[in-house]
């Protein structure tokens, strides 16, 4: 056939191609008007679905325009290889198409629920939300490099050969992945469990700090100073941790203070009282102050108090330590704790 006929029916395909990727891009802008009135959810799932959507439309017209305009018969030996080429591609368009589809989906979710700091639904919802989209994500990468490797002759026919040793080979593969496999299975159990979940508040390794991201092999926590601390996930499943956050974000702390014995309790509860009135950081659900212990020359108190979450109380006790020290020193310094010392004659 002449390069002029070749040529013509390539502007044909092409021409086919590039209309039905741009119908492809309007109806996916009508299914999105048509789902919600909302503009900034319409953008939200254009912006990461036009390009796969256009991608995978014009592959996919392309390849039946090629094949209906006789224009891979007219390419003779390159024909064959231009289908399969066209055939990979769409895979991977398709692949792409679906993770991209994972994460809007994943995204509407969360705005479903709303999600925000301090709501624990919500905070469960992204976490389990977090890990289905990885996980799912994961699933179709590989399946689409299966897709794709099976397209070839000779991959199709190793991999026949390669079933039949199965068995033997999960199981090396197993031995030599063993803290990687144990750590996908830890965070899996993490998220089945709802025994952390992001924006918790823990204590790890002696470290105060929040959940700040939980994958299929790690933790982040981001402690109390910005620093991030990354555990593996296993650590979540074998040894044990303070969570702050479990069923709610109230929390109740303790200050403790070494006073003289002279000091008058009653009057410190009066100024406790007078400290946490009005307090930004108080919720108000309960404060109590206490003489704990009193041995070795000094009398203990000890302060309970409560807070919406972890950060407001740690402001919390500071403030209300920091007061009373200042009110025991400027109106009873009497009290504030002393060595006595009684000189006996020697004869």
């Amino acid at each position: 056939m002449p390069v002029i006929d070749v040529l013509a029916l390539l502007g044909i395909s092409i021409g086919v191609a590039v209309a039905a990727a741009v119908a492809a891009s309007l109806v996916l802008v009508a299914g999105a008007a048509a789902a919600t009135r909302s503009r900034s959810r319409i953008a939200a799932v254009r912006r990461p679905l036009r390009w796969p959507v256009a991608v995978l439309a014009l592959l996919v017209a392309f390849s039946l325009a090629s094949s209906a305009t006789g224009l891979q018969r007219a390419m003779g030996e390159g024909g064959p290889l231009l289908a399969h080429a066209l055939l990979i591609l769409a895979i991977v368009a398709g692949a792409w198409l679906l993770v991209r589809l994972l994460r809007v989906a994943g995204d509407a979710v969360l705005a479903r629920y709303g999600v925000a700091h301090g709501d624990r639904r919500a905070g469960k919802v992204r976490t389990q939300v977090e890990i289905l989209r990885r996980v799912l994500a994961v699933v179709v990468v590989v399946i689409a490099c299966g897709a794709v490797l099976f397209t070839f002759e000779a991959a199709r026919v190793a991999g026949t050969s390669l079933l039949a040793s199965a068995g033997v080979a999960s199981l090396v593969a197993g031995l030599a992945a063993q803290s990687v496999l144990g750590n996908v299975f830890a965070g899996i159990q993490l998220v089945a469990s709802d025994a952390i979940r992001v924006d918790d508040v823990v204590v790890v390794e002696g470290e105060w700090g929040t959940i700040e991201e939980i994958t299929l092999t790690y933790v982040v926590v981001r402690i109390w100073d910005d620093r991030r601390l990354v555990l593996p996930s296993t650590h979540f499943t074998t040894t044990p941790f303070e969570n702050w956050t479990r069923t709610s974000s109230e929390v109740m702390g303790a200050v403790e203070l070494d006073v003289d014995w002279s000091v008058p309790v009653d009057g410190m509860r009066h100024e406790l009282a007078r400290i946490l009135d009005g307090h930004p950081h108080w919720d108000g659900r309960d404060s109590v102050l206490q003489v704990t212990d009193a041995v070795g020359g000094v009398v203990r108190v000890r302060v309970l108090v409560t807070a919406a979450d972890g950060g407001e109380l740690a402001s919390l006790r500071a403030d209300v330590r920091e007061r009373l020290v200042a009110w025991l020193r400027e109106q009873h310094p009497d009290a504030l704790p002393r060595q006595r010392f009684e000189a006996v004659p020697v004869t």
